[in-house]
């Protein structure tokens, strides 16, 4: 069986890391890729020996290209989403999956009607670290979970478009906050759902910048009255924070994935250290497998596999849907200051836990737990 073509739309920095997540998968290999940047779709494709497009059509209307990955800034999700369906290509989409619940349910309906392979791009969950939590508590390891809580901060993201609030479709809180969601969801259990969010955000720091929230925190409700925070940040000084804490009635499990084993004291620079360092220079803490620390290669691992065998995908467009759902209560709640209901569209639910379908044809019942 040949290797599984990957057509990778966008050539920056979460599509160099979506691409390395695949360098241990003997399976896949990445074929073509896009970007609207002629300069950087060529580098991109001398140093990963693959085709440069210069459209998303065009990258999808490759025969070699069996699957099409979404790397691209979040306004253009739901146009690659819709145009690989179009082409009968399976398709793995980065987070956010929408910008809001009507653009990842335009996808998921498109992936549904399509009957194509789909996959919801959501690295954090697939960190080898929240992976054994979620096992643990399987295990009853801190008995009844009661609390979650994530942590997640920067001092600033690396490119012009997550500035543009109207664009981008929201702040921090979109940008960090599906991350802490989508663990949670993890660890209570996906069968458990989010009812209603309370939240606060607002420009503290960034304000020449953008009109998006720089720093929010929020609430989720799950329906049987236990509770998760996200707390996020965009003028978090220091480096990248990324701090989880789940607790239960017979313990708690905290991971910090931002904190390695290696920190070093340099007095010259060294080059690429960690995502979003602040110094290069001075007391330095670097991440030296910085793809698979933050879950990039098993998510790609699992996302190829479950193409190749027809089974569901450990996070799923559903997943993306119900994630832009509650960050949607989160901003009406922003506005309103009060708790507001998660609003999602149960007939939509229902019909994407259905049978799924991969490169075998065979169709699977999904998604993962």
């Amino acid at each position: 069986m040949r290797p599984v073509g990957v057509g990778m739309l966008g050539s920056g920095f979460i599509g160099e890391f979506h691409t390395l997540g695949l360098r241990y998968v003997p399976d896949a290999r990445v074929v073509a890729n896009c970007d609207a940047d002629p300069a950087r779709r060529e580098a991109f494709a001398t140093r990963f020996g693959s085709r440069p497009c210069a459209s998303i059509e065009e990258l999808c209307a490759d025969p070699e290209v069996d699957l099409v990955v979404v790397s691209l800034p979040n306004h253009l999700h739901r146009e690659a989403v819709l145009a690989a369906a179009a082409a009968g290509k399976a398709v793995a989409c980065t987070k956010p999956l929408g910008r809001n619940a009507v653009e990842s349910a335009d996808m998921l309906r498109a992936v549904a009607s399509a009957g194509v392979f789909s996959a919801y791009l959501e690295n954090v969950v697939f960190n080898i670290d929240i992976m054994r939590m979620h096992d643990m508590i399987e295990a009853g390891a801190i008995g009844r979970v009661t609390t979650f809580r994530a942590r997640e901060g920067h001092s600033g993201p690396h490119a012009a478009h997550f500035w543009d609030a109207e664009l981008a479709g929201g702040g921090a809180l979109l940008d960090m906050a599906s991350h802490g969601v989508e663990v949670a969801r993890y660890l209570f259990g996906k069968d458990l759902a989010v009812t209603e969010v309370f939240a606060w955000g607002d420009t503290l720091v960034h304000g020449a910048k953008t009109t998006g929230e720089d720093n929010a925190v929020m609430v989720m409700r799950f329906e049987d009255g236990r509770a998760a925070t996200c707390d996020v940040s965009w003028s978090s000084h220091g480096g990248l924070e990324g701090r989880f804490e789940v607790n239960g009635d017979a313990g708690r499990m905290i991971e910090d994935i931002s904190v390695g084993s290696m920190k070093a004291f340099i007095e010259r620079p060294a080059g690429y250290l960690v995502e979003k360092a602040d110094a290069d220079t001075g007391w330095v803490f670097p991440i030296p497998d910085e793809v698979r620390v933050h879950g990039h290669d098993m998510m790609m691992a699992d996302v190829v596999d479950a193409f190749r065998t027809g089974r569901a995908p450990g996070e799923t467009f559903r997943d993306g849907y119900i994630v832009n759902g509650i960050l949607d209560a989160a901003y009406r709640s922003m506005r309103s200051r009060r708790w507001e209901p998660v609003s999602l569209d149960d007939a939509l639910l229902a019909a994407a836990a259905g049978p799924v379908t991969g490169a075998t044809g065979t169709a699977h019942v999904g998604p993962a737990a």
